[in-house]
């Protein structure tokens, strides 16, 4: 049993020690005193068993995997679809606008070529004159002898 006068007498005894050693010297690291052997195991001559058990453990595994992954895409898949129908909408409708434009374009390139000041200049290149009162057939009244739509010989002339 320990008294109080040995007990002051090892706590002495500790303090001279630590004065008298080197004071630049560290202290020890954790665990400095473990030393780690890593011994080499050779298991070539060892032959593994077929466990029967771990086979149907591993389809059950598999079967389980593929169940989630069906489940995750039947998830996921109607949302990519709205996303892709959404991208293939925008697409289409900048398509949309830009055959507009062109249409547009395109009625106003028309319009111009079309218009009565450039006709009459092209006519004036042309040599071509306003056709005289007599000239002139209008449609909605028809003759009855229809022989302006006549260019050639009627067909039983032709063929005999």
């Amino acid at each position: 049993m320990a008294t109080l006068a040995t007990f002051l007498k090892r706590s002495t005894l500790v303090e001279t020690a630590r004065e008298q050693a080197d004071p630049y010297r560290l202290r020890a690291l954790p665990n400095d005193h473990i030393y780690f052997y890593a011994k080499k195991i050779d298991n070539s001559r060892v032959i593994r068993q077929a466990d029967p058990a771990a086979r149907g453990e591993c389809w059950s595994a598999v079967g389980a995997a593929a169940v989630l992954l069906m489940l995750g895409a039947s998830i996921v898949a109607p949302h990519v679809g709205s996303v892709l129908a959404g991208y293939k909408l925008e697409s289409l409708k900048q398509e949309r606008q830009t055959l507009l434009n062109e249409k547009r374009d395109l009625e106003v390139k028309e319009a111009g070529l079309l218009s009565p000041g450039r006709l009459n200049d092209l006519a004036k290149a042309r040599s071509l004159t306003t056709p005289l009162p007599g000239q002139v057939i209008h449609l909605d009244i028809a003759p009855t002898d229809a022989s302006f739509a006549r260019n050639q010989a009627p067909l039983a002339a032709v063929s005999q």
